[in-house]
């Protein structure tokens, strides 16, 4: 019962933390994210180190909040599109510190340094540009797109776990992620997509077409990447990335299914809704 209370007060608290960071002010989002994209980085560095890796946790994580700094200059105007080419310079950067490190495995490293910045920092710095989308009718701030996409994830997780719980008998791939089925993942399909139909109601600068899509990509890389973690984890030898969240985990097991799932919605809303 104790568990059940420390594991429900820290759900209402970050799922607080999140809708704060997104619905009052772009500033505030930045801040918030940004503190949860560094823990969720360093948790992925914890995780390189248990499997061997020396990655230069500093400097990816100075250059993941660079990264985040410069993507949410870009989606709110206060600097032009063509910025975003440093972005490069920054990947370069991280490579050659590393390049030039007295390790033998310098390179090795640096890889592995660049990929977190990869797998976590370009996620959450795309979440600026959902949050603060570009187009006619709200050419400024409208967190609501982004706060739909959280209420997809947040359902389709839940519902894949209840139900899962209750019926699952056929397992998807017991060797990275024994808990999970296809029950599960049906289940959670089906609530993933009536809370996008919920959420065309809710919030209807999508059409329902859009936002269904938005849901079956939630639940295609959102699932995906939530077994890439499971995988990375199960490498590491660890069950948590983290114990930041007492009942949850670390920040990186908060939201594994955003990372993936970011990436892919960001390309449709930006690129093929019609928004």
């Amino acid at each position: 019962m104790k568990e059940l209370l420390k594991r429900s007060l820290t759900g209402i608290l970050i799922v607080g933390l999140i809708l704060a960071g997104i619905i009052i002010h772009p500033v505030v989002f930045a801040v918030v994210f940004s503190v949860f994209m560094a823990l969720a980085l360093l948790e992925f560095y914890k995780l390189a180190e248990k499997l061997g890796y020396q990655p230069a946790k500093i400097v990816g994580l100075a250059g993941g909040l660079l990264l985040f700094a410069l993507f949410f200059l870009t989606a709110n105007r206060f600097i032009p599109p063509r910025f975003l080419g440093l972005a490069v310079i920054i990947a370069l950067l991280v490579l050659l510190t590393d390049l030039f490190s007295p390790s033998t495995s310098g390179f090795k490293n640096g890889l592995i340094t660049l990929a977190g910045i990869v797998y976590v920092s370009v996620p959450f710095s795309l979440l600026n540009f959902i949050e603060t989308p570009r187009c006619v009718e709200h050419p400024e701030f409208y967190p609501w797109v982004l706060a739909g996409v959280f209420f997809i994830i947040w359902v389709y997780d839940s519902a894949a776990y209840a139900v899962g719980s209750l019926t699952g008998k056929h397992k998807i791939c017991t060797r990275i992620s024994p808990a999970k089925s296809w029950e599960g993942l049906i289940g959670g399909t089906v609530f993933a997509v009536l809370m996008g139909i919920g959420n065309s109601v809710m919030f209807d600068e999508l059409s329902i077409t859009d936002w269904i899509a938005t849901a079956i990509l939630v639940v295609i890389f959102g699932t995906s990447s939530d077994f890439f973690e499971s995988k990375l984890k199960r490498e590491a030898g660890v069950k948590d990335s983290g114990n930041i969240l007492p009942g949850h985990g670390g920040m990186l097991d908060r939201f594994d299914t955003l990372l993936f799932a970011t990436p892919a919605i960001f390309v449709w809303i930006n690129l093929l809704a019609k928004f």
